[in-house]
């Protein structure tokens, strides 16, 4: 067993050596440990206190928790029957002991006496915070249940965890498994060059003539975006539409599944003692009561639908009158906008990604965190588990704070979307310091024809948002497990970070630097730049309704819908769609099989988070444009002491507080999205 790379914590994860064989061994002597130490912490023996107790509880599980991320990590990013098997075979025993844990009434009793103790009041913010929260997540984990119940709550949630993986790679697999192949090079027209050759690269590799677009991201896109050939659109667009649905193979329905998560979670919150599980869901979050997000997000709506309905009837009368299209389908609404745009700002995105190429992209992101945060970044190694992945180190004055892998392009094997996840969080160990690792993991085209790969903006825009995740992890200054980083903060603050980063995309003097075209070495001309600004807004009010349509399908959804009741789920998306949509797609659109971010994400009645966050990123952005830098060195300073170093130490509110020394206010990002002037 000495041999399993999985159980070694000495340095790196080895990638290289660990296969998926090594699961059940490692994971199941982990486990082991973990039960055996906490056999002895709950002994009599063993005082309440923080160090005989409390901190023995974080590391001692800290094992487990790193080994089983690895394993998680791989099923996402390497999601080839084998591995997907391990996950799977394990799944139930990691989270029937997590199950347990949560449950475990010795184990919250002294949490419990902890809390009532002398000591409490002794031990720093940070301890005092872990305490308070690990309380709160026994009750939310049916601690406090009678003893004949804690055997269906544990059911309830194993099965849970079972359907989001299920449901993961149902939307996988029907995403890999639809193509459009291309005989007839007229059907190509209006397609970028780079696209075309992935697709002819994809047509070749599967050993057939013509081009292969498929349903990932950076070939679906440009499809809807740019290709003139309406058919090839409508038909991608209906595919990608009805993924995971009844159209098309019935082991990867997820309908089933979604009906299912919405039974047990109803449950679960019955036998928490609360009415629905958004409930349940808020407990740990900012907001206060699925009642008050209910407002927000309503309010929100009120504001961006004049301007969303403005933008739907720009794009219906440009299609009818200058392209001829009536009606307007949704499969024309990408491609309707990139021609608009074209000729309202007179440029495109795939004119302005040739600019974005990847050396300097990445140049310019590292850049940016270097000045706002005093640190520098360089290359360094590690073990991966692909070779086109890379790993990074931030310094401090010579000192590690805390390394990265950066994983770019798509792959059939890997999950989409972009995600931060972390590897190792901060601790102070014997003295020392155990420094945070992070993945940041994106799905963007990869280098074609021996150039660099090109970013569109949207991208570029992408890696800033997750690189802002990876800063929360990595430059905390807290040294306890449990509210190191991102672990602590309230989930519907988590992307503060995020959306501040993004901000930066829209500055000259950053935009300027992280530019060279592919052919020339060029940087992005001014002139260009000038116009993207100005259509930077453009239909923003339609994508911020389409947003809040999400938001409010998610919280309706788990607020006061009966998943057994006679109205289905698509009945109430298409009484959400009624109240805040402009655009309506078809009745066989089944969007809530492909929505992985409440029903396998851990998104459930928390999507909002998205927006509620914004508003708190946009007025932390605000207060670098009041200073009139968006490099202030005291602004940056601030935003690293007290949002970014602090993680879950103290509430997210008080944290911006301390940051902006007042309440948040949406009108910093009501202004940025053009819906309200300066």
């Amino acid at each position: 067993m000495n041999d399993n790379p999985l159980l070694d914590f000495s340095d790196f994860t080895r990638f290289d050596a660990i296969t998926p064989e090594h699961v059940r061994p490692a994971i199941t002597v982990l486990l082991v440990e973990a039960r055996t130490l906490i056999e002895r912490l709950i002994s009599d023996t063993v005082p309440a206190t923080w160090n005989d107790f409390a901190r023995p509880l974080a590391d001692g599980t800290e094992r487990l928790s790193r080994a089983w991320g690895v394993v998680g990590h791989l099923h996402s990013v390497k999601d080839v029957p084998p591995w997907r098997e391990a996950y799977n075979d394990l799944l139930p025993e990691v989270t029937h002991f997590y199950s347990e844990l949560g449950q475990n009434l010795a184990l919250f009793s002294k949490y419990k006496l902890l809390a009532a103790s002398q000591e409490y009041a002794t031990l720093s913010a940070a301890q005092r915070r872990i305490v308070d929260n690990e309380i709160r997540d026994f009750r939310l984990s049916g601690a406090e249940l009678p003893d004949d119940q804690k055997p269906r709550f544990q059911e309830l949630q194993e099965e849970g965890a079972a359907l989001a993986a299920k449901f993961s790679e149902n939307l996988l697999d029907a995403t890999n498994a639809h193509a459009e192949v291309v005989t007839d090079e007229k059907d190509l027209a209006g397609l970028p060059a780079d696209v075309v050759e992935v697709a002819r690269a994809g047509a070749e590799k599967a050993g057939i003539q013509g081009w292969r677009f498929t349903l990932h991201a950076p070939s679906y896109g440009p499809v809807m975006q740019y290709a003139d050939n309406r058919d090839l659109r409508a038909r991608m667009y209906r595919a990608y539409a009805t993924r995971a649905s009844e159209f098309g193979d019935a082991a990867h329905d997820n309908a089933p599944l979604i009906s299912r998560l919405l039974q047990l979670r109803a449950e679960e919150a019955a036998m928490l003692g609360y009415r629905n599980f958004a409930e349940v869901s808020l407990v740990p979050k900012m907001a206060e009561s699925p009642e008050q997000v209910l407002g927000f997000l309503r309010e929100m709506a009120r504001k961006a639908k004049p301007f969303a309905e403005k933008d739907v009837a720009a794009l219906r009368s440009f299609a009818r009158d200058e392209l001829k299209l009536d009606p307007l389908e949704p499969w024309d609404m990408a491609w309707v906008s990139e021609k608009l745009m074209q000729r309202n700002y007179a440029f495109s995105d795939q004119e302005v990604k040739q600019y974005f190429t990847e050396p300097k992209v990445l140049a310019g992101l590292f850049r940016v965190v270097e000045t706002l945060f005093s640190v520098s970044i360089r290359p360094d190694s590690a073990p991966v588990w692909h070779e086109d992945v890379r790993f990074f180190r931030i310094e401090r004055n010579g000192a590690l704070i805390g390394q990265f892998y950066l994983d770019l392009y798509a792959r059939e094997e890997k999950k989409g979307g972009a995600w931060m996840n972390d590897a190792r969080s901060r601790r102070v160990v014997d003295g020392g310091v155990q420094t945070p690792v992070a993945y940041l993991i994106c799905n963007f085209s990869r280098p074609v024809g021996g150039k660099p790969a090109t970013f569109t903006h949207d991208e570029v825009t992408t890696l800033f948002h997750e690189t802002g995740h990876g800063l929360h992890h990595m430059l905390t200054q807290v040294g306890e497990l449990g509210v190191s980083g991102i672990d602590g903060v309230e989930w519907d603050a988590v992307e503060l970070p995020s959306q501040f980063m993004e901000n930066y995309c829209w500055e000259w003097a950053v935009v300027k630097e992280m530019t060279a075209h592919v052919e020339t070495g060029e940087a992005l001309p001014r002139v260009l730049f000038d116009r993207m600004l100005a259509a930077k807004n453009f239909l923003s009010g339609m994508q911020t309704v389409r947003q809040i349509e999400f938001s409010l399908f998610d919280l309706i959804l788990h607020h006061d819908f009966d998943p057994e009741g006679d109205k289905s789920v698509l009945q109430l998306l298409e009484e959400v769609r009624n109240e805040v949509a402009v655009v309506f797609p078809p009745d066989w659109h089944r969007f809530p099989n492909s929505f992985s971010h409440i029903f396998a994400g851990g998104y459930a009645a928390g999507y909002y988070s998205y927006k509620w966050a914004e508003v708190l990123s946009a007025d932390c952005y605000a207060a670098f444009e009041e200073a009139g830098n968006p490099f202030d060195p005291e602004t940056g300073r601030r935003f690293l002491d007290e949002i970014l170093s602090v993680g879950g130490v103290r509430s997210a509110l008080d944290s911006f507080k301390a940051f902006r020394g007042r309440e948040p206010s949406p009108d910093a990002l009501l202004r940025h999205s053009g819906m309200i002037t300066a």
